[in-house]
């Protein structure tokens, strides 16, 4: 959060960072649903249409490995925006050393 480096001049740095988060997960979140819905889409036509499929149809393997990372990406860009391990460690460590 303190990489003043990548934030405009005027900005607050940790809003900014917290903006970045929320912004990528948007992206992220786009992008899996359109994925998502082109590999069922294949699916479907190449074997839900003739209800004769057996078994778990292979796209759920994508859509629920991807989801459980979007999951995580939404908990850092909207539940913990804040929290920054390397920023607590090196507090830990600068409280320690006094």
């Amino acid at each position: 959060m303190n990489n003043n480096s990548s934030t405009p001049e005027g900005k607050d740095p940790q809003l900014w960072e917290i903006a970045k988060k929320r912004a990528g997960f948007k992206s992220h979140f786009y992008t899996y649903l359109v994925i998502n819905a082109f590999l069922w889409a294949i699916w479907f036509f190449r074997h839900g249409s003739t209800y004769e499929w057996n078994g778990i149809p292979w796209p759920l393997w994508v859509t629920m490995g991807w989801g459980i990372g979007l999951v995580f990406n939404y908990l850092d860009a909207y539940v913990y925006p804040k929290s920054n391990a390397v920023d607590k460690e090196y507090e830990k460590l600068k409280n320690q050393n006094k």
